[in-house]
């Protein structure tokens, strides 16, 4: 049987299955890896004075984790600079963020071609290289020329930003040429595999087959879109855990005979957070009758602290959450409880089962596993209600949710409003519905249709070219 080598940015295995944050790639990855043989392999997290390739190796809860240091100047180019304040933000749609320094474009393909130096004497003839998200784009390139044949898949996790604003990158099509060295990509929604799709037919005369084969740049490479899911079991075994339990029982006395609405994120400008606290504010006005008889919890991971634009949106949401609890708030009564840490998968389980309503409603996300989480968590003969931004990827399949304009607080206070008063009847067929969405989609599905069409792609020479492809555009 094949190995499947997952490659990520960061490796981040849990040692303990029933521990994580609100991100579920870490999830999904170690549920990937134990079916399948293999290894993940990646950044460490820590850095070293000088790069010296040494692998570090260990077993965690079932999974082979590989990973290496990096450099400070790695670092700060690669990771801090053209991943996350340039094509983070320009694949979100934020080109007022997004920073164009040729160090950090440096910076990114040195590191790529380190991590494939590492990688490639680990590669054995019949593995599947299975590599994800916008930090390591150009790595099979970067394989390639090493030397290495085998099967490559990429999977981008975030949005693939609308041709228009992807020509502001310098060197755009290097980077989107580069793709064309992996044999399958996958988006996780339509519209993203739409928009890449159509990139590379305007900037670079490619081809695309009804099946989502493209040509362009001499190669060609399959598409298709693969949703991922959550690990629908794991999940519910720890929302029904002793510490989900005591969880929910926490919070429902916490309540306190009040409605509590969830909103789980980690800090990001993406996420939509400033927006869904005036939306909330917004729904505090609009309904004076409401007040007191509702709070939203909040909790928000600190992440990305080193970066500026990630330092200044903390400061505002912690002006606008006291801003709205000093104007709103009784001597018993808080409107907004707004917490910066992270909470174990089995408590944000039981938090999602005692809340009324999930709020998530990101500016822009690939996918979001929030979403699944909260219906996943819910009771089927009392279930919450879930608002859900239509911008984000989850939108595409979970139709049965509240879906809005995050951008239009009076839009979201409505559906506050709606949610909060929707009738038991309506309430659990919504939730039927997208139950269904979140069994359909489960993490083993993602895992098993997208490495299986990996399989299916044949493995061509390197130095093929497609015969009659346009000449790229200049």
């Amino acid at each position: 049987m094949s190995r499947l080598i997952v490659v990520s940015n960061r490796v981040s295995a849990p040692k303990d299955p029933a521990a994580g944050s609100a991100g579920g790639l870490a999830m999904a990855l170690s549920a990937a890896l134990r079916k399948y043989d293999g290894l993940w392999f990646g950044w460490s997290g820590e850095t070293v004075e000088q790069f010296t390739g040494e692998l570090n190796i260990e077993d965690r809860a079932g999974v082979t984790v590989a990973t290496v240091d990096l450099e400070p100047q790695d670092v700060d180019e690669y990771y801090n600079g053209y991943a996350n304040k340039t094509l983070w933000p320009l694949f979100h749609h934020r080109v007022d963020l997004t920073a164009y320094e040729r160090s950090y474009g440096e910076g990114y393909e040195r590191t790529n071609r380190r991590f494939a130096e590492v990688l490639q004497p680990l590669i054995q003839p019949d593995d599947i290289i299975w590599i994800h998200d916008y930090h390591m784009i150009p790595m099979a390139r970067d394989l390639r020329r090493l030397g290495v044949k085998n099967r490559i898949g990429f999977f981008l996790h975030t949005p693939w930003p609308a041709r228009q604003l992807l020509v502001t990158l310098p060197h755009h099509r290097r980077l989107v040429e580069s793709m064309f060295y992996f044999d399958l990509i996958g988006f996780h929604t339509h519209e993203w595999l739409g928009l890449f799709e159509r990139y590379v037919e305007v900037e670079a005369r490619g081809r695309v087959s009804p099946d989502h084969v493209i040509e362009a740049f001499g190669r060609r490479v399959q598409c298709g879109v693969f949703p991922i899911g959550i690990d629908v079991d794991g999940f519910l075994a720890a929302r029904d855990s002793v510490l989900g339990g005591k969880t929910y029982d926490r919070m429902a006395a916490s309540a306190a005979f009040r409605s509590m609405i969830v909103g789980v994120d980690r800090l990001d400008y993406s996420k939509g957070l400033e927006q869904r606290m005036l939306g909330f504010e917004q729904f505090l006005e609009d309904n004076p009758a409401m007040r007191g008889e509702v709070f939203l919890l909040q909790v928000t991971p600190i992440s990305r602290d080193d970066v500026d634009t990630y330092q200044d949106i903390r400061g505002r949401l912690d002006a606008l959450a006291g801003r709205i609890n000093g104007a709103y708030a009784d001597m018993d009564w808080q409107p907004i409880r707004y917490l910066n840490r992270t909470f174990r998968r089995d408590q944000l389980a039981g938090l999602y089962r005692a809340a009324k309503v999930g709020l998530v409603t990101p500016l822009r996300d690939g996918m979001n596993l929030v979403a699944k989480e909260y219906v996943a968590a819910q009771n089927p003969e009392d279930p919450g209600v879930l608002i859900l931004s239509r911008f984000a990827g989850a939108a595409e399949q979970m139709g049965e949710a509240l879906l809005v304009n995050p951008l239009s607080r009076e839009e979201l206070s409505e559906a506050i409003k709606t949610a909060l008063t929707m009738p038991l009847e309506e309430r659990i067929r919504k939730w039927k519905a997208l139950m269904q969405v979140v069994r359909d989609t489960d993490v083993g599905i993602w895992r098993d249709s997208y490495v299986g069409a990996l399989k299916k792609v044949a493995i061509r020479a390197d130095d093929e070219v497609v015969a009659d492809a346009a000449e790229p555009a200049a």
